[in-house]
């Protein structure tokens, strides 16, 4: 289909063969937010902007101050820091430090990945805060949140304890999650660590509470997290072949709630979406006319590698949709942006906008080039504009 609206020629195609429609996914949780970490594709939102309760799921943010801590030599992994009155009296989940003892900063990283400790937060809290207490490391800590892109998050604790004034989106503990999986790549196999037997002081209190981990669904973190006022909530990732998803939910009501509702969204996200793959950058997909060029059209290609997510069963095909000005004024050179290739997906999903450019130079046409330009625009007005799409769009991977 061909559309020429001042100057603006809109080429539609169909990308995919029909297929049957996919089911959308109703979460139990209070709160979800679902993200394809591999395609940037959010998968699904549920409140996911409403400032909550995060319980221990915050913790996340004093793990990432103390992992940034170590990158830059602030702290050491074999440090030893104290343990305060202030950190043991916390109740809760906790490593059971005592007062006045040392600890390593590994351990204490390990307690607060795997066995929740509040204790353990506190340490690390006081350790990097710039007057010794957890609060002034709350304020440094929520400042660090909103330079990362999490605009709904105020922390007062380092680990969760409840608080008013203490809260999170589900979408921004789905960008920390993100963010800890893509800048500590070294660290983040601590998530998946199914247990940490500190110091042999309490073996009942040495299992990871992450109930995905070991269930052969590809979960490999993060966080869990409870409270009376939160309920259930638990950030986790999980990765099968070349894809990763991160996910988080609150507000369920038990432990097998959350269990059986994070398995769920695992298995949705990876079964119901498809990754795909627009052709290599620089196949063409559209031909612009080119006015007083010394060749009368030039092709228009895709400006980079795309891998994009489907939904695999889908009502309606996906559209596809070139959109650039024609004809366009010559010279032209190869590599310049004439206009975009538009995709369009179900489920919600956003729309992807991706550069086209010009595959060729074109030169301006000499003299007898404008003769003819100038005879053709008579003809044209007489006859329909025509545009081509060039080969299949889509490929799936490993093949066409």
């Amino acid at each position: 289909m061909l559309r020429l609206i001042g100057g603006l020629i809109s080429v539609a195609f169909l990308v995919l063969p029909t297929l049957v429609t996919a089911q959308n996914f109703d979460t139990q949780a209070g709160a979800a937010y679902v993200y394809d970490q591999t395609t940037g594709t959010v998968l699904l939102e549920k409140n996911a902007d409403e400032p909550l309760p995060p319980a221990s799921m915050s913790k996340l943010m004093t793990l990432y101050m103390a992992f940034e801590a170590v990158a830059d030599g602030r702290l050491t992994i074999d440090q030893m820091l104290p343990v305060s009155q202030h950190a043991m009296d916390y109740g809760g989940s906790s490593m059971f430090l005592r007062a006045g003892e040392q600890v390593s900063v590994e351990d204490l990283l390990r307690g607060v990945i795997v066995l929740s400790g509040n204790d353990a937060s506190a340490v690390l809290a006081e350790a990097l805060s710039p007057d010794g207490t957890e609060a002034g490391f709350s304020t440094i800590m929520t400042d660090r949140a909103l330079e990362l892109g999490m605009t709904s998050t105020v922390l007062t604790n380092s680990n969760g304890w409840p608080d008013p004034d203490h809260r999170m989106s589900m979408r921004d503990l789905g960008i920390l999650a993100d963010r800890l999986i893509t800048d500590f790549p070294t660290f983040y196999p601590l998530f998946a660590e199914e247990e940490f037997a500190f110091d042999g002081r309490v073996p009942a209190n040495s299992r990871n509470r992450n109930p995905l981990l070991g269930m052969g669904i590809g979960a490999d973190g993060l966080k869990t997290g409870h409270t009376q006022e939160a309920g259930y909530g638990l950030v986790g990732s999980a990765k099968r072949g070349d894809r990763r998803i991160v996910f988080v939910i609150t507000g369920l009501e038990t432990e097998e709630a959350r269990r059986n509702e994070a398995e769920r969204i695992v298995n949705w996200a990876f079964r119901q979406f498809a990754q795909r793959s627009l052709p290599q950058a620089g196949t063409r997909v559209a031909e612009a006319e080119v006015w007083m060029g010394a060749a009368p059209t030039v092709g228009l290609s895709i400006a980079q590698d795309v891998s994009l997510l489907i939904p695999l069963d889908q009502a309606d095909r996906i559209e596809a949709e070139a959109v650039f000005l024609s004809p366009i004024d010559a010279p032209v050179s190869a590599g310049q942006r004439l206009g975009e290739l538009i995709i369009r997906r179900d489920e919600g999903l956003p729309e992807i906008r991706i550069s086209l450019v010009a595959d060729a130079d074109v030169p301006a046409g000499a003299f007898g080039v404008k003769l003819r330009t100038a005879a053709l625009v008579l003809l044209q007005r007489f006859a329909p504009e025509q545009a081509e799409f060039v080969g299949p769009l889509l490929t799936a991977p490993g093949g066409a």
